[in-house]
């Protein structure tokens, strides 16, 4: 088994209960009641089923990784009842950029790391990668956030900030899964 791997499964049972999904852009997800995240690749009924693997920071530099660790806090904090899934697939155009490229746009136009490091730690989250599976993939990327109810206007400010950069113009297909711990 690959210990990087996770699979979000769509169910009509499970640990996380859907408040909403919101089609944000392009296709959106069959309707479900629940999400259960597991490790690996599980061979159990599910409506959906997306996986991504846990990666090396892709457009991080030395000292914004020092910032991130010194301050994010992990997953499955007792406190921490809403969660939401937020997977993406980027366009063409974001993947015929080199490395350099797309990192220009995160970063220094769209300021992605600088955002999100505002809202921390009371938002936790984890980049699951799904171009670096070798099945095909219907997303890019798998988000997983996870806060305290009394955070959720913050985690709200935060998508609208990011949302409203250059970034999100390469943006193709984006769904949006509200959560709450069943």
């Amino acid at each position: 088994m690959n210990p990087r791997l996770y699979s979000f499964l769509g169910k009509q049972s499970g640990p996380w209960r859907v408040q909403r999904i919101v089609h944000v852009c392009g296709d959106t997800l069959p309707d479900v009641s629940h999400i259960e995240l597991v490790a690996g690749s599980p061979d159990v009924p599910s409506v959906w089923a997306l996986r991504g693997v846990t990666s090396n920071e892709r457009y991080v530099e030395r000292s914004e990784k020092t910032q991130l660790v010194a301050v994010q806090q992990g997953l499955g904090r007792p406190e921490a009842s809403r969660a939401a899934l937020i997977p993406i697939r980027k366009n063409a155009a974001w993947w015929a950029l080199t490395q350099d490229e797309r990192r220009q746009i995160f970063e220094d136009v769209s300021h992605h790391n600088a955002i999100g490091m505002e809202y921390l730690p009371p938002i936790a989250r984890r980049l699951h990668h799904c171009r670096d599976l070798p099945e095909e993939s219907p997303f890019d990327f798998l988000t997983w956030f996870e806060f305290a109810p009394e955070h959720e206007a913050a985690f709200d400010s935060l998508l609208t900030r990011l949302r409203a950069t250059p970034e999100w113009g390469y943006v193709e297909r984006e769904v949006e899964i509200r959560l709450e711990r069943a």
